[in-house]
């Protein structure tokens, strides 16, 4: 079954044409189907990961990028959450720090790619240089527009290596986004997470838009696609990305190392 939007290399997506309330032929959140079809993807991408750990020899980098309230720490409090610690990391870019602004923009990203063995989920990433920079005029067009060469090359090297690279993107409406941002308002153990700078880039909105359909133009390709998540429904949300992951790492096939003695042959001692 279809969940979720792959974007073809050189395709052209506007987002306005996907319906962010799609559920695909679920009834919702109480929908028994929807709930055995997460737990038994959430119980394969445990057996995955714990495989890819064994291994050691290859990576998943996962790039999560939203408007904000979309979801991505729910994403990774509800699918994320249950996976293995030891192989699994996750990190949230924020806004340059003056030694990150020292170096080339993707000098922090690169930094903090996984380790063989490891799943790494960037919470926004090296995309926010051609998003954000672009959206708030924090560079000129022609240092941006550099950038989805520099970013494809980069996500091939990390492919070559034995990186496998995938990067969804959680859309949500804007009238779902209001509604999100009124609930932070209202419900005082929500307030905290509000920020009058969620409202700048609110303001921005069709701007963002245009910018995400050529992110999704310039740097969807084969072996690093990017994935338009329907997000307004927070359960789809998640059986969504499970469904991404699980295809991901089941395709990638990996296998428990083989030991070097014969268990047969091996006596505990009393």
């Amino acid at each position: 079954m279809k969940l979720a939007h792959r974007v073809e290399p050189g395709a052209t997506v506007q987002l306005a044409d996907l319906d962010p309330d799609a559920k695909a032929r679920f009834d919702g959140k109480d929908d028994a189907r929807a709930e055995k079809q997460l737990a038994a993807d959430l119980g394969r991408l445990g057996e995955l990961q714990e495989r890819l750990y064994s291994e050691q020899q290859r990576a998943v980098l996962v790039v999560l990028q939203a408007m904000d309230t979309a979801g991505k720490d729910g994403v990774l409090r509800k699918v994320v959450g249950p996976l293995d610690n030891r192989g699994v990391q996750v990190v949230s870019f924020k806004a340059p720090n003056a030694e990150e602004l020292a170096h080339d923009y993707l000098w922090r990203a690169h930094a903090r790619t996984p380790r063989r063995g490891d799943m790494t989920f960037f919470n926004r990433s090296h995309y926010e240089d051609v998003l954000v920079v672009r959206v708030l005029g924090l560079k000129p067009k022609a240092v941006w527009k550099k950038r989805f060469d520099h970013i494809v090359a980069f996500e091939r090297m990390l492919g070559d290596e034995g990186t496998r690279v995938v990067k969804i993107f959680l859309h949500i409406s804007k009238d779902e986004q209001k509604r999100r941002l009124e609930e932070r308002l209202d419900e005082p153990d929500k307030r905290w997470k509000f920020d009058v700078h969620d409202l700048e880039m609110r303001r921005r909105w069709d701007d963002f838009m245009a910018a995400y359909a050529e992110v999704f133009a310039r740097t969807s390709t084969a072996e690093a696609p990017w994935w338009v998540v329907l997000a307004n429904r927070k359960w789809y949300r998640d059986l969504c990305v499970a469904r991404i992951l699980v295809e991901l790492l089941e395709e990638m096939a990996p296998k428990y190392p083989a030991i070097a003695v014969d268990p047969k042959k091996v006596v505990i001692p009393d």
